[in-house]
């Protein structure tokens, strides 16, 4: 995998920390790291370097990472795409990997991990469902998630759909996911 052009990955992410901290171990494993800290950068990144794999968060700024991964399939057809959240959902995953993503890990993600996925290729049959039914709060979760991705990301339009006032939606989106 490490040719001149394959070793070349663009990572996307708005914490800054976080993004200087994951290019450097993905250098120590001998990847030519480009990094973006919004959309318009990544974009312009891709254009310029080509670069053959990205890791894009799927929170950057207040713009979903979703509509840069279409953005990157239609500009980079063969490039390989892992998203990052540490707010997953099932509707968030699903879309990812509809627009283009090869796969969607949850954070922290070991670098390790995420180069794996860049290379996996077919579902893993093996994958155990869960053992208990999802809590009322992370159903509750995933539900806010498949009705704001219904709305394109449009937080005022998902607050009208499920009849709360947007304040309380936005409240709702900056806590984390109950577990199960």
């Amino acid at each position: 995998m490490n040719t001149a052009t394959d070793a070349r990955v663009l990572i996307v992410d708005d914490d800054t920390s976080f993004c200087e901290a994951l290019g450097r171990a993905m250098q120590r494993r001998g990847w030519m790291v480009y990094s973006a800290l919004d959309i318009a950068s990544a974009q312009r990144s891709a254009e310029e370097h080509r670069p053959g794999y990205a890791i894009i968060d799927l929170r950057i700024g207040e713009t979903s990472g979703l509509s840069l991964v279409e953005a990157l399939r239609r500009q980079l057809p063969a490039l390989r795409m892992v998203v990052l959240t540490g707010y997953a959902s099932v509707a968030t995953a699903v879309e990812a990997i509809k627009l283009g993503a090869r796969h969607y890990l949850t954070k922290p993600a070991d670098p390790d991990e995420i180069i794996a996925a860049f290379d996996q290729d077919a579902g893993n049959p093996s994958v155990p469902p869960p053992e208990q039914p999802m809590s009322v709060r992370r159903m509750e979760w995933e539900h806010i998630q498949k009705v704001l991705n219904a709305h394109q990301g449009n937080v005022s339009a998902a607050a009208r759909a499920l009849g709360m006032h947007r304040r309380t939606l936005q409240r709702k989106l900056q806590k984390r996911p109950a577990r199960s």
